[in-house]
């Protein structure tokens, strides 16, 4: 089922979660050790996160550098498809990316998902590797998110990248993309973002994902100011636990968000990454509750790989 339509016909807020795939080396039984206990609050979907390939340079014995390109986990399509085996009711949303990848090869992990009956995906343009400062796409790849929307929309209506193709089937696929209550780091202000963002709702997005945030008011804001610009999707917020003392540093720097003061106050009189643990549990139930009287439709979490602080906060939300 899409998720668009669960959305659309639901009366309370509904749960759903993103889980980041095992390193490459690493087995699918850390995937399923995130799920298995979130699957008795009747999660809607599950998220499969997707980085681009890096490139290392290895220094040979001459004293010349081998480049050598990597990808460090494995990808959405075979992730996805392990997931629908063990659980079949269970709908899965492969993110998509433009970084690493031509408009073929995105055909193609199109179709894969279109073959194993997947319905969702969400796209991102992506971020730049550690070794890039800006992001460059791929030649014959896709620069920018909405393009890759656009890519997606022709193929549900049956318009593959060689046109001479007859008798064409159809995708089905329903797309969501992501939102910044607090800014896109690249967008020169809040109202160019806004801009983008209604640009992907226009060709064909079908809902949005937001960004993580610690400060309701900014999720708030955000919403007022998408319904003002003329978008009118579902938007879901997007919600991380803090689970560690050097998050306070770390997810700024990586994400680009601010850690509002009641809660980095709270961060510093933890004297070990237990306490932060716990307290990042406190206060996303207290978002999570404030956002279910607000009248979403579905709050979404991040586990970044764990999900015993997910699942403590979803037996006191859902």
């Amino acid at each position: 089922m899409k998720i668009i339509e669960k959305l659309q016909n639901t009366k309370t807020p509904l749960f759903s979660f993103e889980l980041l795939p095992p390193m490459k080396g690493g087995n699918i039984n850390s995937v399923y050790d995130v799920i298995d206990p979130l699957i008795q609050y009747e999660p809607i979907n599950v998220n499969i996160t997707y980085h681009q390939q890096e490139v290392v340079y290895k220094k040979l014995g001459n004293g010349l550098l081998q480049k050598k390109t990597i990808r460090k986990r494995p990808g959405t399509v075979a992730i996805a498809a392990a997931i629908k085996c063990k659980y079949p009711h269970l709908e899965v949303v492969p993110h998509l990316i433009c970084g690493g990848f031509t408009r073929s090869e995105t055909e193609y992990a199109l179709i894969d998902l279109h073959f194993l009956g997947v319905k969702n995906v969400l796209i991102l343009r992506g971020d730049p590797p550690l070794t890039q400062r800006f992001f460059r796409p791929e030649k014959d790849g896709h620069a920018f998110a909405i393009d890759l929307v656009k890519q997606i929309s022709d193929l549900n209506k049956g318009k593959y990248l060689e046109e001479e193709l007859r008798n064409t089937t159809a995708t089905d696929f329903s797309v969501g993309v992501a939102g910044y209550p607090e800014k896109h780091f690249e967008a020169a202000n809040m109202d160019v973002d806004l801009q983008y963002l209604k640009e992907k709702v226009n060709a064909g997005a079908d809902y949005i994902v937001t960004q993580m945030f610690f400060d309701n008011k900014k999720y708030f804001n955000f919403v007022n100011k998408c319904r003002e610009a003329g978008i009118t999707v579902p938007i879901i917020p997007g919600l991380k636990p803090i689970t560690r003392l050097a998050d306070m540093k770390s997810l700024p720097l990586v994400f680009y968000i601010d850690i509002p003061e009641e809660l980095a106050s709270e961060l510093r009189k933890c004297n070990n990454d237990q306490q932060a643990f716990d307290l990042g549990v406190e206060w996303t139930v207290n978002q999570s509750l404030e956002l279910k009287k607000y009248g979403v439709s579905a709050l979404h979490y991040f586990t970044i790989g764990i999900s015993d602080n997910i699942q403590q906060i979803a037996k006191k939300v859902f």
